[in-house]
């Protein structure tokens, strides 16, 4: 039986940190636009304090803060999330009064004209910004980077729509063992983590079995019958 932990991201990272740093972990590809970039568990993590230190001291948001992030399936959305949760915060997944702080993409910016602090995203490939975004809106790309790549982590009462940190890990481990997923698998996937259960399963139990994604937006028949002999993928979600 697992030790009770009171962080989503310890949980989830310390594992794979200890086990294998440098390995890839995230691999994505943009279909339309050519991109590929692929993060290790050291660099991953690295994103996620910066992350964390941005929503601790930019934003001050305290452990159990509630944060919307309206993201898609990107390799930016991981560092966020692991962020977010590695600062204690409890994710929301949809527009929700009560949060606190959002990251977004410029497209959906109507939807937290509400929420009291906001992140925009342009998760553009080589880090450029957004411009022209509205007074009180940070840019993410901007922003990030004078941020610091060490975290220590905070707990939380809850980590992803009312989830506690336990049941969050626990369903992700679950998920895991039901597809049979192994640490040695390379999954491939172009679907969304649009809900919690669709987070849990496409991303989150990947990570909680120690194995490694291959997310693709805007997937390529082609490339992708190319993609599972190259990227030497296992499964497919």
């Amino acid at each position: 039986m697992p030790s009770p932990v009171d962080n989503l991201t310890d949980a989830l990272l310390g594992p794979i940190l200890a086990a294998d740093p440098a390995g890839p972990r995230v691999t994505y590809y943009d279909d339309a636009t050519g991109e590929r970039i692929e993060l290790s568990a050291s660099t991953l993590a690295n994103w996620a304090a910066k992350t964390a230190n941005m929503v601790r001291d930019e934003f001050a948001l305290e452990p159990g803060g509630k944060v919307a992030v309206l993201l898609p399936a990107h390799w930016q959305s991981v560092a966020v999330l692991l962020g977010v949760w590695w600062a204690g915060g409890e994710v929301v997944l949809s527009p929700d009064a009560d949060a606190e702080l959002a990251f977004v993409t410029a497209d959906r910016l109507d939807d937290v004209a509400d929420v009291p602090e906001v992140a925009a995203l342009s998760l553009d490939a080589f880090g450029k910004g957004l411009s022209d975004l509205p007074l009180g809106v940070a840019d993410y790309a901007t922003s990030i980077r004078v941020h610091g790549d060490q975290f220590r982590s905070a707990g939380a009462g809850s980590a992803l729509e009312g989830r506690s940190v336990a049941d969050t890990i626990d369903a992700a481990r679950a998920s895991a063992k039901n597809v049979e997923l192994a640490s040695t698998d390379r999954v491939l996937s172009s679907r969304t983590w649009d809900t919690a259960d669709e987070l849990i399963d496409r991303l989150l139990a990947v990570l909680a079995a120690g194995a490694s994604l291959v997310q693709v937006a805007h997937p390529d028949a082609e490339a992708t019958a190319r993609r599972v002999g190259t990227e030497k993928v296992t499964k497919q979600f």
